[in-house]
């Protein structure tokens, strides 16, 4: 068993994110004495896996034992439940879906033959529908076959008062690998232009209530519950982390606390590819590197499916 945690305090950024008069994402507009070019973080992060890659449902529940013991670096506000958030990264845990996807009525393949997307939606009806959509759609544009959607089991009554009202809809959905794709990493790369084509589109249509659609995770190998939760509560938020079937090999959990950064469901943590203490005063200088670098970019693994991606790091985001 390996055991990792951390837990230090981030220094105060460089204000060199400039330019931000707007809020992008989770970020409001500069107001008053806030101004968003001074955002910083002091979270905690954990880690545990088992060596020999051995899946089991115990390395989730030490995984959330960490978050428990984390609870100290994570922000809560008034409200007592309510925080900056908390989530936990696990391996695709195909027992638990290959049994909710049959009594969904639809068939998984093999592991690594389809992936996972965990997504907020809005609360508005139609711009709900117009999200699944436009996912459907690029999945299949993108030459794979939307296999079914579950709504992910959550307990809204562990929230606080001032976060219930505003939740997205949590649902996943299953995407099984197309003739085009070769294999399991042929098919992460193409779930990445899905997501990026997604977020895009739904972003340029400005559609009411838009901005709380978020792709959380998609990826046939790692799936990520996070929210606005306490680190206490997320695993009785998320039912599927006591679900004696959900099973997984590790486990990265992360208890935010951003001390002057507005709180947000998709800001939670972990990121798809990682969970980091803060130190965002590089961002502004890998948004301007890979605006630099864009034509002059090529890729032999994403060959024309590089043009789809851009802008690859959007104004606002962090991962």
């Amino acid at each position: 068993m390996l055991c990792w945690g951390v837990a230090r305090s981030g220094r105060i950024a460089a204000p060199t994110i400039e330019g931000r008069e707007r809020g992008h994402e989770g970020m409001q507009a500069r107001q008053g004495l806030y101004d968003p070019r001074y955002e910083h973080d002091a979270c905690g992060v954990g880690f545990i896996a088992n060596i020999k890659n051995r899946k089991s449902h115990e390395i989730i529940a030490q995984g959330v034992t960490i978050l428990h013991n984390l609870a100290h670096r994570g922000a809560v506000s008034a409200d007592p439940c309510a925080g900056d958030g908390a989530g936990i990264l696990i391996q695709i845990p195909d027992g638990l879906f290959r049994a909710e996807a049959t009594a969904l009525k639809f068939t998984l393949p093999a592991e690594g033959a389809y992936g996972v997307g965990m997504v907020f939606l809005p609360r508005t009806d139609a711009t709900r529908q117009a999200c699944e959509e436009v996912i459907t759609h690029f999945v299949t544009a993108e030459g794979q076959t939307l296999l079914g959607w579950r709504d992910v089991p959550v307990d809204p009554s562990v929230l606080g008062e001032t976060i219930r009202p505003n939740a997205p809809v949590i649902r996943q959905f299953f995407v099984g690998r197309g003739a085009n794709c070769a294999d399991a990493d042929a098919l992460e790369r193409k779930l990445f232009v899905i997501r990026k084509q997604s977020h895009k589109e739904l972003r340029s249509r400005n559609l009411p209530d838009s901005t709380n659609f978020y792709i959380a995770s998609l990826s046939t190998r790692t799936i990520i519950y996070k929210g606005m939760v306490i680190c206490e509560n997320l695993a009785r938020f998320y039912r599927d982390l006591e679900d004696k079937r959900a099973e997984s090999a590790l486990a990265l959990v992360h208890a935010r606390f951003s001390t002057n950064t507005f709180p947000s469901w998709e800001l939670a943590h972990p990121f798809r590819y990682l969970a980091h203490n803060g130190e965002i005063n590089t961002l502004r200088g890998n948004i301007n590197w890979m605006m630099a670098r864009r034509h002059s970019m090529t890729s032999k693994l994403l060959g024309n499916d590089l043009d789809k991606l851009w802008p690859l790091i959007g104004d606002g985001n962090s991962d």
